[in-house]
């Protein structure tokens, strides 16, 4: 004879509110409280958004993170990057105003003033012409940021066409270009300036420039290809090729961004060689020539008076040096923080 049903008070769930939350039978004589269970399902992730499930605070996160996220986060860090950054940063200032820092013209001499020292309203005297030599080193530095960002800016262009189109498409193409860069890297760079600049009569910076893409080139070539090689083998870009990807959009948007990163680092280490380049063909007197103001040109011209000047070739030799070494610095550091085998 089956059992009474129990009065409707003794039934699982009886007499909750919906306010106290739902019940479920579980078919097995228990019952089970959806609504703890569902609160529970729901609670965000730690160290997720309010509000934010699981799935889209790991997605956020994840899209958060990037290799030039975390190399910029690794460079605010780096106090070598920071005090390169700042020479750079004045540099890059008194190239573009330097009438801010200083009220003469470098080009106004006084020959009685010649080889003197250390005067008022002159801090690093007189060179052997007469002018003042502080003046001539902040015009000096115009120069030698713009040769230098003006050369680099067109290795950089020029090298990273070349070496990641024939690194794509390789063939007969890669081996040509091969071969072209083999014969660039024969060439010594200061004997072929003696060479191309000595029949060149023009003052301004681009021949200097000039020479300074054409053979600086076949380097940044030969990292751009390298470089796309390694990362066209990726499973990302053969899957892109495989759902029918354009050579065009393969090398925008999936080859060139992750490609990229060597061709910065020796670009920009490359930008200071290419300032003392520009020093040193300036003192063998193929480089810049007067009125333009060098300080290639002025270490040229204080060199016969170095025991009775020395400050005429101390400060802008010292000017140099330090440019040079905060690119040298600064390119390091973009190496550092965009190497993943560093992390």
């Amino acid at each position: 004879m089956p059992e009474p049903m129990p009065p409707e008070h003794h039934l699982p769930g009886a007499g909750r509110t919906p306010e106290d939350g739902a019940v479920a039978d579980t078919g097995m004589g228990g019952a089970m409280d959806l609504a703890t269970a569902e609160g529970e399902t729901l609670e965000p992730p730690p160290g997720g958004p309010p509000g934010a499930g699981p799935a889209e605070g790991g997605a956020s996160a994840e899209r958060a993170r990037s290799l030039w996220s975390d190399a910029w986060r690794d460079l605010r860090r780096n106090p070598v990057f920071i005090i390169a950054g700042l020479v750079i940063l004045f540099l890059v200032f008194i190239s573009l105003w330097p009438s801010s820092i200083t009220w003469l013209s470098p080009l106004k001499c006084d020959l009685a003033k010649a080889q003197e020292g250390s005067q008022p309203g002159h801090p690093f005297g007189f060179d052997g012409q007469g002018c003042d030599v502080y003046t001539r080193v902040v015009y000096g530095a115009r120069t030698s940021v713009t040769v230098g960002v003006l050369a680099t800016l067109g290795v950089a262009l020029l090298g990273s066409v070349l070496g990641g189109l024939a690194g794509f498409f390789g063939g007969a193409g890669d081996s040509v270009l091969s071969r072209i860069t083999d014969i660039f890297f024969a060439i010594p760079v200061v004997l072929g300036g003696l060479v191309l600049l000595s029949v060149v009569t023009s003052n301004t910076v681009w021949p200097v420039i000039g020479f300074m893409v054409l053979l600086g080139w076949p380097q940044i070539s030969r990292i751009a290809r390298g470089s796309v090689i390694t990362t066209k083998q990726n499973d990302y870009v053969q899957a892109a090729r495989a759902l029918g990807a354009s050579h065009s959009r393969l090398l925008l948007r999936h080859i060139a961004p992750n490609a990229v990163a060597p061709v910065i680092v020796v670009a920009t280490i490359a930008l200071g060689t290419f300032i003392a380049l520009e020093a040193t063909l300036s003192y063998l007197g193929v480089g810049l020539k007067p009125p333009t103001v060098s300080w290639g040109i002025d270490i040229s011209a204080a060199s016969p008076y170095i025991r009775n000047a020395p400050h005429a070739l101390l400060w802008p030799s010292g000017a140099l040096a330090v440019t040079v070494l905060a690119f040298i610095m600064l390119g390091d550091a973009v190496r550092d923080a965009l190497d993943p085998k560093l992390r």
